[in-house]
Order: structure tokens, then C-alpha cells, then sequence
């Protein structure tokens, strides 16, 4: 739900931007071994699509709500010896194009649905992250029959399934909008570059976080530090305000979820006792909510294998990218 350095919870993901001034080199290179291309999907919108090669069955990764495809700059090469891995940018973030309307659940997934046919990729498996779990359900209700299965990374909530047995997305966007608890935030030095705010991030949220990533997210200042957000505040609220309902989900399905999450770092950083067991307590509802919700789509997804990984990030493939490999290869190999 919140996005707050160093541990991350579980569904809706905002990250503050920063305002600085510092030096940075003119010229950087992404190191992650993909293509760019744009994509044309509805009328004058083009997306971003990342290619990082592969041979095999074609894997398309979708980010979460506020990511760009560079989020999964170190996570696919991993799987490029056996599948052929591609990344969407959706519309309104990163590189791709930011029009006014089409945030809803059926135009995104149309968006996706688009980008499949231009790239002629033949039963590929679409493999999203958090709010990307809407496109995925979005897809196989439209066209199962266009995709051969579904991964779902940390992204199985209501906004992907809701068969009421959980909590429903407006329920968990009440309870998204407590704040975040207080966190000591990055230095003038951290947030001096590109590089350096990559490091803090990666070192206060305990995985890799790639700076190809934030590079897309901000905009740099004009002697290279990290500026404002490229993502005016409207276009996730149109996301979340634009999610629909899916009640049956037919596609060959892997649900992994980040549950139960530990809070300890978050509530040792809160010196008042008061506040401190009022986090406790929301953390604790944030966990039981995740924890009903994954048991709903178990119950509820008969094509489902739901796993749960325990005091995971909600970036799971990255805080813990070596059970989601295992996962992902396990289930990947089963399909047809």
C-alpha cells in the first residue's frame, strides 16, 4: 500500500521526490542489456518497450503503480537463457507517452494487448508487479486465449481479484491513506546524483534498486541531481480511480505474495509509544489483509498456485529474487 524507504508494504507505490542541485556526469549509459523501442498503441500514444533478448517462450513484464519497465533492469537478464524477455513502460510514466485519459483498467489492458500483436509474440506468459496484477486480469478476461499464463508479483489484490472474501480495492485505499511513519530520509550527499541516490536506496531498502529506474521516474536538475517527479500526481490517481472488478481468472495463474511483512525497522525509528502502537496496530491490519486476500485468491483462483514468502519486500523480485526465480522457473516449466 505505502512506499516508504527502507521497508516497502504491499499495494499502492509512491515515492517522494527529491529537490537538489549537485554535479553529475552529462553522459550516463543504462547497463542493463536491452532494446528500446515505441510502440504505438491508441491514436498518438507510444510506449516504451524494453527487449532483453532471450530465446524461448516470450515473457512480458508490466511495472507497478509509479514504475517504469527499468525496474526490472537486473531481474530479467536472469531469465534470458531459457525465455525471451520484453518490459512495458504503460502509459504515463517513464519515456512513454502522458495523454489525458485512458488510466482505466480496460484501456491499459487493451494498451498491453496492443503491444502483444505488434510484436507478434505467441502465447506468451504476462508476468506484472502490484497494480500491473489489474492489467493481467484486465488481458485474460478480454483474451485468454491470447496469452498461455499469468505471474502475479505481489499483485494478486482486489484491484486483480475480488470475490469478496477480502478486502476491496476502496477498502485498502481507506486504509492506504494513513501516512507513512516518520523515517530518516536521504542526505544532501545521497541525493547529490543519480548514482548516489541509488546507493542510499538500494542500501536502506535492502536489494538493488536500479538507477536506470529512478533516472526515468526523475527529472535531473540542470547540473545533474535528481529533480522533480516526471509522473504529474494525476495520472495514478486516474489508475486507482479507473480499477474494475474481476471476479473469475481462467488463465494458468502463479500468485506469489510478500506476506506476512516485517515492520520492526519502520517502528524502531518511531521514538513516541503512542504513535508507535498505532503503526503497530496498522501494520498489523495491513498483514491480515494481505494474508486474507491471498487466501482468497487461493480459494477462489482454481488455476492458481498462490505462494506466500515471508518478511519479503513488495518488490519481491527484488528482495527476494531468489525465491521468485524458483517460483517463476517452476511454474513456467509446467505450462503448455
Amino acid at each position: 500500500m505505502h512506499l516508504r524507504p527502507p521497508a516497502l508494504t504491499i499495494v499502492w507505490i509512491v515515492i517522494c521526490p527529491v529537490f537538489l542541485a549537485a554535479q553529475e556526469p552529462a553522459v550516463w549509459h543504462d547497463p542493463s542489456p536491452h532494446s528500446v523501442q515505441f510502440i504505438k498503441v491508441d491514436g498518438d500514444v507510444r510506449l516504451e518497450v524494453l527487449d532483453w533478448g532471450g530465446s524461448g517462450r516470450p515473457l512480458v513484464l508490466l511495472a507497478g503503480l509509479g514504475n517504469t519497465a527499468h525496474i526490472f533492469d537486473n531481474f530479467a537478464p536472469k531469465l534470458a537463457s531459457a525465455y525471451h524477455l520484453y518490459g512495458i513502460t504503460r502509459r504515463g510514466y517513464g519515456a512513454s507517452s502522458a495523454p489525458d485519459s485512458g488510466y482505466d483498467a480496460d484501456r491499459l489492458g487493451a494498451d498491453v494487448i496492443n503491444v502483444l500483436d505488434s510484436l507478434k509474440l505467441i502465447k506468451p506468459v504476462l508476468i506484472g508487479h502490484s497494480i500491473a496484477g489489474e492489467e493481467l486480469s484486465d488481458v485474460a478476461s478480454v483474451q485468454p486465449d491470447r496469452i498461455a499464463g499469468l505471474i502475479y508479483l505481489d499483485a494478486g489484490y482486489a484491484y486483480a481479484f475480488d470475490n469478496g472474501k477480502a478486502l476491496t480495492t476502496e477498502e485498502m485505499l481507506e486504509l492506504n491513506k494513513t501516512p507513512p511513519p516518520p523515517s530518516e530520509g536521504p542526505s544532501a550527499a545521497d541525493r547529490a546524483s543519480f548514482s548516489a541516490y541509488q546507493v542510499w536506496f538500494s542500501r536502506v531498502g535492502g536489494f538493488d534498486y536500479p538507477e536506470a529506474e529512478l533516472r526515468q521516474r526523475y527529472n535531473p536538475t540542470a547540473n545533474g541531481a535528481v529533480g522533480r517527479a516526471r509522473t504529474p500526481a494525476r495520472i495514478p490517481q486516474a489508475i486507482m480511480d479507473g480499477h474494475k472488478k474481476f471476479t473469475v481468472i481462467a488463465s494458468p495463474s502463479l500468485a506469489i505474495f510478500a506476506t506476512p511483512q516485517d515492520h520492526q525497522s519502520e517502528l524502531s525509528r518511531i521514538k513516541d509509544p503512542v504513535s508507535r502502537a498505532s503503526y503497530q496496530t496498522f501494520f498489523e491490519k495491513l498483514n491480515n489483509a494481505a494474508q486474507k486476500q491471498s487466501e482468497a485468491f487461493e480459494t477462489g483462483v482454481p488455476s492458481a498456485h498462490v505462494v506466500r514468502i515471508a518478511n519479503a519486500s513488495h518488490y519481491v523480485f527484488l528482495s527476494n529474487e531468489a525465491d521468485v526465480l524458483t517460483e517463476m522457473r517452476a511454474f513456467l516449466a509446467n505450462l503448455k
